[in-house]
């Protein structure tokens, strides 16, 4: 496994996308598919209950929100998956880090194009190109010029404290100009959300509890479990059905905010249902603001455009919003339509490559394909 490998397991967004299939596909107005035809999807893709992996799907729509689930929380632990299973969902905490930049920019807190060097101590040079500073917003939306991880690393369960976080950011030389194209970054993302629990003068897992979490009744979305909610928490298996440990966030403190989340799928429905406006919420207004800006990504990456972290992906006509996360255990899923206002979460208890995100498109839009 290389160094990007691993750092990208642990935070990682895959863009690539299944091909388009030469079979009919159902038209993408078709309404999201009924418990039935998504159970023997995850039936058929996921293989026998007894493996000890499985996956929940979660969907939201004008009827309501309902629960799909196959498979157990372990090999020796034949409960079943449900909306309250606990999984950890990587890189899709980058969208709470952008909703809690949102909030603090309303609040005028922060203003999105401040420098990232504003809220950072006197000790923590961040780097510059050509005269032009870092912002919030560059941070964001993924054109800082900073790389996808801090160093080469091949272990994913490696310590990053706050000492080497400032080293690498004192020694970095950007390779383009700040601003001038579109590149994953996990340390990006995790500077953001740095930076802004330095100016709350809390740490990132309080703020983020207190301003995000909190108001949206996400109580099951932590980034440290209490004992109690740890017993919902499925076994985590890579790719090759090993059952591999939990990561450890108290390790890797500043890259929080860029995937350090666990949720529900429970939760994860209350979260789509404030973006799409079934429930109020006083976080309304920093939620539309999230996707009030569309930057070009990558020629490879067709369609698909970034917000505040959010991935904007259009086809025909059509968009959907979206945001993916992997860690060495698990793999997750959660997307949007806002014109249709559906919702789905797929969160699975396997590394697989890409068949959450894959389920997950082709739910909100059946053109796209299983694989």
């Amino acid at each position: 496994m290389d160094s990007r490998t691993a750092f990208g397991i642990v935070f990682g967004l895959w863009m690539t996308l299944t091909p388009a299939s030469s079979l009919a596909q159902t038209p993408a107005n078709t309404p999201i598919r009924s418990d039935a035809e998504i159970g023997k999807i995850l039936k058929d893709h996921v293989g026998a209950e007894n493996l000890g992996i499985g996956i929940v799907v979660g969907v939201i729509d004008a009827k309501g929100r309902r629960i799909i689930a196959y498979g157990t929380l372990a090999k020796d632990d034949k409960r079943p998956l449900n909306g309250d299973t606990i999984f950890e969902i990587g890189s899709i905490t980058k969208v709470f880090t952008s909703l809690l930049l949102m909030d603090m920019a309303e609040k005028r807190e922060v203003s999105v194009t401040d420098a990232v060097s504003k809220y950072l101590p006197a000790e923590a040079k961040a780097p510059e190109r050509n005269g032009a500073r870092i912002t919030l917003q560059d941070l964001a939306t993924h054109r800082s010029g900073l790389p996808a991880e801090p160093f080469p690393m091949t272990n994913p369960y490696y310590t990053f404290t706050i000492e080497q976080f400032y080293d690498f950011l004192a020694g970095y030389k950007l390779t383009r100009d700040v601003g001038s194209q579109f590149e994953y970054s996990n340390i990006g993302v995790a500077l953001l959300g740095h930076a802004l629990s330095l100016r709350a003068r809390i740490s990132y897992e309080e703020l983020i509890k207190t301003r995000i979490l909190g108001p949206l009744g996400m109580r099951d979305t932590q980034i440290t479990l209490p004992p109690e909610t740890k017993t919902r928490l499925a076994v985590g298996h890579d790719s090759d059905l090993k059952a591999v440990p939990n990561l450890d966030s108290s390790t890797r403190v500043p890259l929080a905010p860029a995937g350090a989340l666990l949720s529900s799928a429970n939760d994860l429905l209350r979260f789509l249902a404030a973006n799409l406006g079934y429930t109020k919420t006083p976080l309304a207004s920093a939620m539309a603001a999230a996707l009030s800006i569309r930057w070009p990504t990558l020629p490879s990456m067709t369609g698909m455009e970034i917000a505040y972290n959010w991935i904007v992906q259009t086809k025909n006509g059509k968009s959907i919003i979206w945001h993916n996360g992997a860690t060495p255990g698990y793999r997750a899923f959660v997307g949007f339509d806002s014109k249709s206002r559906t919702g789905v979460v797929v969160l699975s208890n396997r590394f697989w490559p890409s068949l959450p995100d894959d389920l997950g498109r082709h739910l909100l839009d059946q053109s796209y394909p299983l694989p």
